[in-house]
């Protein structure tokens, strides 16, 4: 036995250790930016709604003033005018905050984290599973760190609030955990694994 093969277990230890890490750092990305393009997308239609009912609002006030059903003209003239203001400020800010654009990105940084992700499991599973070599495993790792880099690079800032909503999925709601007997359930019968129990 070489000096090599003696050292292959811890290697092979340390290099399990690491990818772990990695995907675990991955997961919680991907979480992150799930949660984030969430928040983008409450925000957006918030935004939208608002708009849509002080519009609304405005021309049914704008008709109430030709008719004189409020009374004071004054008055009426008073909350057009606001309501006018409000419905050109959210116009105005619906064109620069472009939630539906950031929840758009987020969801594709997600989309590229779930793929690298998985990913990760596949080179766990095979690590742990000896179905792969050494020298084929720190390549795959490379190649897999490479691919988190440029999405990383590409990735849009996430906040604090979407961190904390992704920590409590995956950790309190268990986002990404499944029983056994919940996978069974997602499979044919001849391919559970606990088809027999009760």
């Amino acid at each position: 036995m070489t000096h090599e093969q003696t050292l292959a277990p811890d290697r092979g230890r340390y290099l399990l250790a690491q990818v772990r890490e990695a995907f675990g750092r991955v997961v919680y990305s991907h979480k992150t930016h799930e949660k984030q393009a969430d928040i983008c997308f409450r925000r957006h239609r918030l935004q939208q709604a608002a708009l849509i009912v002080l519009t609304a609002i405005s021309s049914g006030t704008f008709l109430a003033a030709v008719v004189g059903a409020l009374g004071n003209p004054v008055l009426t003239s008073l909350a057009t005018s606001f309501i006018a203001l409000l419905v050109t400020g959210i116009s105005l800010a619906t064109k620069t905050f472009k939630f539906s654009e950031e929840a758009d990105a987020h969801r594709d940084i997600a989309s590229r984290l779930w793929d690298v992700r998985e990913s990760y499991l596949s080179l766990i599973a095979d690590l742990m599973s000896d179905a792969v070599s050494y020298t084929e495993a720190r390549e795959r790792r490379d190649e897999l760190q490479a691919t988190t880099h440029a999405a990383y690079t590409d990735a849009p800032r996430t906040s604090s609030k979407a961190y904390v909503r992704a920590s409590e999925g995956l950790q309190r709601n268990e986002e990404l955990t499944f029983t056994s007997h919940e996978i069974d359930l997602f499979l044919p019968e001849t391919l559970r694994l606990h088809a027999n129990e009760g």
